[in-house]
């Protein structure tokens, strides 16, 4: 059967226009997470224990909270290239209690499998049921199909041509959350090694901070076909600078942390996040890139937040 020409999702115009980081058209608001020397998040702070500042300068917050009940939108990435063929029904369990775990009253999620390309095996819900069903239509992807199971058609620039991590990350933000309000998160579960993406890592990056998403990094490998394939080339680089770029974390799966320990600390780092607001100073929206730094005022403390946004244009 000839592969039929994926149709993009038509973004809401005026969403897809705003701001990248938004409460309205004058405030960037922002998500972080506050750990102390041993690792364990801090439930308790004011905004009196930090600074913020836009590209150096210090700012006046205009708003501080803890955000434990705010709706989530969690994207669900998961590699089932050749690479990942026997860590895949591993994926799907633990996965599965992810979700019955993290997932509350209002939250969302969706599930994108991605190996020669890409494909949406669930779309929105929160249903368990449903996502059970998505995790069920995991399956090695080693070949060019261009459609899901489901019949879902998910566009990726270009069409596949190997393992496509970078595309699909950046399919996931600009389709899939660029429109969403509120906390947003892309779990990508990977090697980390792309070897086919037409979208440069930057670009991914980029995408995901516009969609205000943050990227949490599972490193998950077969050490036999990744040492065998890629010579020991590691996936762990690329995986850290993404999360990182966008205020999220990297993990590795090993024999001291499992996939569920790992999902056990996303959740509860989702559970523990404040949010804080700023009037930023006068610049033109003009689309450039504005840094983002947050101060603790005690040393020890680490906190995780996205580097910066984009002022979008009006």
């Amino acid at each position: 059967m000839a592969q039929q020409p994926a149709q993009p999702q038509k973004p809401k115009p005026e969403e897809d226009l705003g701001p990248t980081i938004k409460v309205d058209v004058d405030l960037v608001n922002i998500f972080f997470s506050v750990r102390d020397k041993k690792g364990a998040y801090l439930p308790s702070l004011t905004k009196d224990d930090l600074d913020l500042y836009e590209d150096g300068k210090r700012q006046e917050l205009k708003f501080f909270s803890r955000e434990t009940d705010l709706p989530l939108t969690i994207g669900l990435l998961v590699d089932v290239s050749r690479s990942q063929e026997a860590l895949i029904e591993e994926e799907r369990r633990a996965s599965f209690r992810f979700f019955s775990q993290v997932l509350r009253k209002k939250d969302m999620a969706f599930i994108i499998s991605f190996g020669a390309d890409s494909e949406l095996l669930q779309d929105y819900t929160a249903s368990p049921q449903l996502l059970q069903q998505g995790l069920g239509l995991l399956r090695l992807n080693a070949g060019v199909s261009g459609m899901s199971p489901t019949g879902s058609p998910v566009p990726v620039p270009g069409g596949g041509r190997g393992t496509v991590l970078y595309d699909t990350v950046w399919l996931a933000a600009r389709e899939k959350l660029r429109s969403e309000v509120g906390r947003k998160a892309l779990v990508v579960i990977t090697d980390g090694v792309d070897v086919g993406s037409r979208i440069k890592i930057e670009k991914a990056i980029e995408e995901a901070q516009r969609s205000d998403a943050i990227v949490y990094s599972v490193l998950f490998e077969d050490p036999r076909y990744t040492s065998w394939q890629y010579g020991g080339m590691s996936g762990e680089g690329p995986m850290r600078r993404m999360a990182e770029e966008t205020g999220g974390r990297v993990f590795r799966v090993d024999r001291k942390n499992s996939l569920s320990d790992i999902y056990n600390v996303i959740q509860q780092e989702m559970r523990s996040q404040y949010a804080c607001g700023y009037t930023p100073p006068g610049a033109a929206k003009d689309g450039e890139f504005r840094r983002i730094e947050i101060r603790p005022k005690n040393k020890d403390l680490k906190v995780q937040v996205r580097k910066g946004y984009y002022a979008a244009k009006d």
